[in-house]
């Protein structure tokens, strides 16, 4: 595989959107159709339609890996408890003992099964019988009649909107402490205090709308870093339904909508730009992950780009929490600037925290260190096949990037690279797609109208 843009510091880097156009290249005269789907809450399905080399003719591993890794990254994609391989039942046979408690994926498994409340199952089929796809008809959000609240729950600090016909008249933050705290009465209160002050803002409230970090099905919470100290058992009486119990609190049948900031995000940059098809990628502590239809929706996708792979190479770096190798976390986030320092030529004081080795990188990089800069460049290039990757799902005409990973110089060579990456190699996605770093200041503020705007009235 020749790469036309190189991932500067990483020599092994096999980016999953040229295997994919490479397995298409090699099975167009003797190949057999495959169809992934994947099924979630009320039987919503989405599906991806590729090509595999023709069962027993010496490809059986080959075409394994390669639907081993599609799979993975469409159920993290999409989100869901049950897989379909349509098409081959020897590749489906080994992806049905991969997702099994004791198999490859067992870290999948069980992350989706507590999701969706649900048992996991691979299921083979024809491809005669492959499903279609089924998704949520609703639209969500851009809804800006009436007087709303718009909350924002983040890991340091909470963020409140009181918003009257798509005008924020009232905006507070407040500092507190949810990942460090047991106890979730603080995080109830928190909540309530934050809603009820924006209620005082207005004569009335006819929806909430809410912003944070996690997993939401019909408004519940389902997996939340924000609950990190909470245990189980008080996670499913007290947590669960707390932004459903908040809303009762300030009035019966008040319109709630819940949905995951990634999403929040990019939902207001497709607000702030007046567009669709809008995928919003924050690099921080993690990589994650948002997305707004061609219609203007948002889709009730998992998004978690995290957990999508984007490097074939099996020699790439394994994430601690999934136990999996060439995941989106290590290459979009400040694991990658960190894993990229010692080729860059940069020594990081190990007692240092994640947040603060960033920084010393940044630092580096406003002094004209080229090692700093070859970090971002690297992780350029890697965005740039990443894109293209991410377009084997989304429908994709504006990219937004944020975080404080692609904050200063740093993020314009980063920016930069992907744009090249996009020209070279994929210049039918280079026609249609434009990379976007949002202002800061715009971006916070839109962010809490967006969220006010989820709920539709009446």
């Amino acid at each position: 595989m020749k790469l036309k843009v190189n991932a500067k510091l990483d020599s092994k880097f096999q980016p999953l959107s040229l295997i994919c156009r490479d397995m298409r290249e090699a099975t167009k005269e003797e190949g057999q159709d495959l169809v992934i789907a994947i099924e979630r809450n009320k039987g919503y399905t989405t599906t991806y339609k590729t090509r595999i080399y023709k069962d027993g003719t010496g490809h059986d591993e080959e075409n394994f890996r390669f639907v081993e890794r599609m799979a993975k990254a469409l159920l993290w994609v999409a989100g869901g408890y049950k897989i379909i391989i349509a098409g081959s039942p020897v590749v489906g046979a080994k992806i049905k003992e991969a997702y099994t408690y004791e198999g490859l994926r067992a870290f999948d498994v069980k992350f989706m099964e507590r999701v969706y409340e649900t048992k996991f199952e691979v299921e083979v089929c024809d491809i005669e019988d492959a499903p279609k796809d089924k998704s949520a008809a609703a639209p969500i959000g851009r809804h800006l009649d009436g007087c709303r609240i718009g909350f924002d729950a983040g890991g340091s600090d909470r963020k409140v909107s009181a918003v009257v016909n798509g005008e924020s008249v009232y905006s507070e933050e407040v500092v507190w402490f949810p990942k460090t705290n047991s106890d979730p009465d603080y995080h109830y209160q928190g909540i309530l205090d934050a809603m009820k002050t924006a209620a005082s803002k207005m004569p009335r409230v006819d929806a909430i709308g809410v912003s944070s970090a996690g997993v939401y099905i019909d408004n519940r919470i389902m997996v939340a870093s924000l609950f990190l100290k909470v245990s189980d058992e008080e996670f499913d009486k007290k947590v669960k339904n707390m932004y459903i119990d908040v809303a009762k609190e300030l009035g019966e049948n008040i319109p709630i909508e819940v949905a995951n900031d990634g999403d929040v995000t990019a939902l207001a940059g497709a607000m702030d730009l007046n567009d669709n098809s809008v995928l919003g990628i924050a690099m921080g502590t993690s990589e994650a992950g948002g997305y707004v239809d061609p219609q203007g929706n948002i889709t009730g996708w998992l998004n978690e780009l995290a957990f999508v792979p984007v490097d074939f190479c099996e020699d790439a770096m394994v994430d601690e929490w999934s136990g999996d190798y060439g995941c989106g976390v290590k290459y979009f986030s400040q694991d990658a600037v960190i894993k990229l320092a010692p080729a860059a030529g940069i020594e990081l004081d190990e007692s240092l925290s994640p947040a603060e080795k960033l920084k010393v990188v940044q630092g580096l990089m406003k002094e004209g260190h080229e090692g700093a800069a070859a970090i971002y460049d690297t992780i350029g290039a890697y965005f740039g096949y990443a894109i293209a990757f991410y377009s084997e799902f989304y429908d994709i005409k504006h990219v937004l990037i944020m975080g404080r990973v692609t904050s200063g110089d740093g993020g314009v060579i980063l920016l930069e690279r992907a744009q090249e990456v996009l020209d070279k190699e994929f210049p039918e996605l280079a026609a249609k797609i434009e990379l976007h770093i949002p202002d800061e200041k715009s971006r916070r503020v839109g962010q809490s109208v967006a969220a006010a705007s989820l709920p539709m009235i009446g």
